[in-house]
């Protein structure tokens, strides 16, 4: 590579520069004038994210002769980071859409319910969702409840409830999304250890129901939350993808993309954070002059923006390097949402404190980029997964610190 000074590593190629300007350009005019009313009100944009289907965005992973747009990690992380420029909670419904639905099904579902289901989910026709978590099960997968029992006619009982779940309800009437990628616990293998399938469920699927919408979170309140319930709920033997039982291998592959896309909701929350905090510290004077002119001012805005810069390089990095078809990325997948969700959330912190009263109020942004933020440390896997994880990771291989 002759050229390799010139290279821009957040758009390495025309076709992502493209893509950044494009998103860019549509956020400003269509997802920022509405990011405070709908995080005011808890509600969802569901047409906002409809929209995005026209644009080719909700399949950008998934395969072209589905529907989607055929593109990479790096792709999906810019989406990410642009939408989180102007509304964390809206990127987060789009994230449950786009990736814990709509990738995971584009890599690991069959021929035929690809055929069947990608081109709604791609075109916003339908709205999806991911069921993991759970009421008394988040980190540890393999304790969770939901059961699914194969009937004498080959379909499956699904027992238990989700919680958590994003998407799970797209409206305050407690409407359920069109299909929900499903986990459930199907028997034990041969060490005894849960065995996990996944089951794709549909609104109208027997059995099936919103619990409730889950209401007055800290943050992301743009995206709608719910617990799902699975009461005696019935689904087709077509309904099992893949094998009964494989569910560990695509969900951790799964993971480690929904890890990076956090990684990149947290360097948009940052980069919004630092630049409304480098505008206030001019527009503002204290004693006849600019508070940017002042130390502890200056030592919060320097930070910052080092910070920034430093997670958007392991971010693209990271993105750039990793294969939505394998598994195997875990060491820095961790390693990015760990350090860039911590990050975004004291950079919007500082934001706050360099705009006192005005970062306090929702009309000023920070105030909402601050909230959103926390989720970040916990969604997608904790702080303290990510820290065993790596631990864990570099006392099996510790060839990349010699």
């Amino acid at each position: 590579m002759t050229n390799w000074k010139d290279l821009d590593i957040a758009n390495p190629t025309d076709e992502h520069a493209m893509l950044r300007e494009m998103v860019r350009d549509w956020v400003a005019v269509e997802v920022e004038p509405q990011a405070l009313d709908y995080d005011r009100a808890e509600r969802f944009n569901a047409q906002l994210l409809r929209d995005m289907g026209e644009m080719g965005l909700l399949g950008i992973t998934a395969q072209e002769e589905y529907g989607g747009a055929g593109m990479d990690a790096l792709a999906a992380a810019i989406v990410h980071e642009e939408l989180s420029y102007s509304d964390p909670g809206f990127a987060l419904a789009y994230l449950a859409h786009s990736m814990l639905f709509v990738n995971n099904l584009a890599r690991n579902g069959s021929d035929d319910q690809k055929q069947e289901i990608l081109p709604k989910v791609c075109s916003g026709e339908w709205i999806a969702a991911m069921a993991m978590s759970e009421p008394d099960v988040g980190t540890d997968v393999l304790g969770m409840g939901t059961t699914a029992e194969e009937q004498d006619d080959g379909t499956w009982k699904i027992n238990g409830r989700k919680m958590w779940i994003t998407n799970g309800c797209i409206d305050d009437d407690d409407t359920p999304c069109d299909v929900v990628w499903t986990y459930a616990k199907t028997g034990q293998d041969s060490r005894g250890r849960s065995e996990i399938s996944t089951f794709l469920v549909y609104a109208d699927s027997p059995g099936f129901s919103v619990g409730q919408k889950i209401m007055d979170k800290t943050g992301m309140r743009a995206s709608n939350t719910a617990e799902l319930v699975y009461d005696d709920c019935i689904v087709s033997a077509d309904s099992l993808v893949g094998s009964q039982g494989e569910s560990m291998i695509h969900m951790m592959r799964n993971l480690e993309l929904e890890r990076l896309m956090l990684a990149a909701m947290s360097v948009g929350i940052s980069r919004r954070a630092l630049f409304e905090m480098n505008r206030y510290a001019s527009e503002r004077e204290a004693f006849g002059k600019p508070i940017r002119k002042f130390g502890q001012i200056q030592r919060y805005i320097g930070q910052s923006f080092a910070e920034w810069r430093s997670m958007e390089s392991y971010l693209y990095n990271v993105a750039r390097q990793m294969d939505l078809e394998k598994s195997s990325q875990r060491l820095d997948s961790d390693g990015i949402k760990l350090v860039a969700t911590t990050l975004a959330k004291e950079i919007a912190d500082r934001a706050m404190q360099v705009m006192g009263g005005y970062g306090y109020v929702g009309e000023y942004v920070v105030e909402r980029l601050w909230r959103d933020a926390k989720l970040l440390e916990i969604g997608g896997g904790t702080l303290e997964s990510h820290q065993k994880n790596i631990t864990n990771d570099l006392a099996k291989d510790s060839s990349i610190i010699r």
